[in-house]
């Protein structure tokens, strides 16, 4: 049984230093590097069924992305963007490739970990050799972007887990079924008790803050920002949509198998944004993509 390793690496950004915590899987020398980044209220823990099942392929590497999970927070919650996830990412690939002769990597992304990907993968010289988006894409539809701001930003504390485990099942009941074991982990994986006893979800609700600058004109320049990364990607890259999304509709789905990197698109029967790749049925999807080249 394959069992993580937990490191750290520090980063920079305007405000200045912050550690990102991240999560290692398999072998230290294996050349084969596969980085797997979480959404926006997620965690690292979300990949340890799909990291231990591609752990004997792989060295996979699991970062908590800044103010989520076991990382540090930023003094200035304005720059909880993706060109500083980019940028922290950049550094985490520094120390993970150090000695990897290969300097390349795979990347799976779900929701905000693919936007970061797309981004990294738009670069010129960048080392991403394969790249999976799950559920995300350029364009995305206003309704779920206001759900998901409004998540966001509730302080919410509950004075037991079973109180808070029921309203993350109930705010992630798109992520399609689970088993009661799977839930508790989902909820155990993003919950933690401060010192009052409270229960609290493990994120900066300075998050909220770039969400909530966010106008109507912001939104299109950053669309249109996204269009622009997404056709600079000559990778092979896999578009993994639910089936129900509603951040990810069909129409940019099947638009992104047409230009850009030119997508192959799988669709997850069952499931909205986003699924979760803990269940062997999805977790085939990713290994058929990666090792079966």
């Amino acid at each position: 049984m394959f069992e993580a390793k937990l490191k750290s690496v520090q980063c920079l950004s305007m405000a200045g230093l912050h550690h990102m915590a991240y999560k290692e899987w398999g072998a230290a020398d294996n050349p084969n590097v596969l980085v797997c980044v979480h959404g926006v209220t997620r965690v690292s823990d979300d990949f340890d069924a799909m990291a231990r099942a591609l752990a004997a392929d792989y060295r996979v590497i699991c970062p908590d992305v800044v103010g989520r999970g076991r990382s540090g927070r930023l003094r200035n919650p304005q720059l909880y963007v993706i060109p500083q996830y980019v940028s922290d990412m950049v550094t985490l690939l520094a120390r993970v490739l150090a000695n990897n002769e290969r300097q390349s990597v795979d990347w799976f992304g779900t929701s905000m970990g693919g936007l970061i990907g797309l981004g990294l993968a738009s670069l010129p010289g960048n080392p991403i050799g394969r790249l999976i988006l799950n559920d995300i894409g350029p364009s995305l539809e206003a309704p779920a972007l206001q759900r998901i701001g409004d998540y966001i930003g509730q302080d919410l504390r509950f004075p037991t887990f079973e109180e808070g485990a029921r309203f993350v099942r109930d705010v992630s009941l798109t992520f399609g079924p689970h088993t009661e074991a799977e839930w508790h982990k989902l909820a155990a994986d993003v919950l933690r008790q401060d010192q009052d006893g409270m229960w609290v979800r493990h994120y900066d609700m300075g998050l909220a803050q770039p969400f909530r600058a966010a106008t109507p004109e912001s939104v299109a320049a950053d669309q249109a920002m996204l269009w622009a990364s997404y056709d600079a990607i000559t990778c092979p890259t896999l578009l993994i949509r639910g089936g129900e999304s509603d951040l990810l509709s069909r129409a940019t789905a099947e638009i992104m198998t047409q230009r850009g990197p030119r997508a192959t698109l799988v669709e997850v029967p069952g499931v909205g944004h986003a699924p979760t790749f803990v269940h062997d049925d999805q977790i085939a999807i990713v290994k058929q993509f990666l090792l079966n080249k």
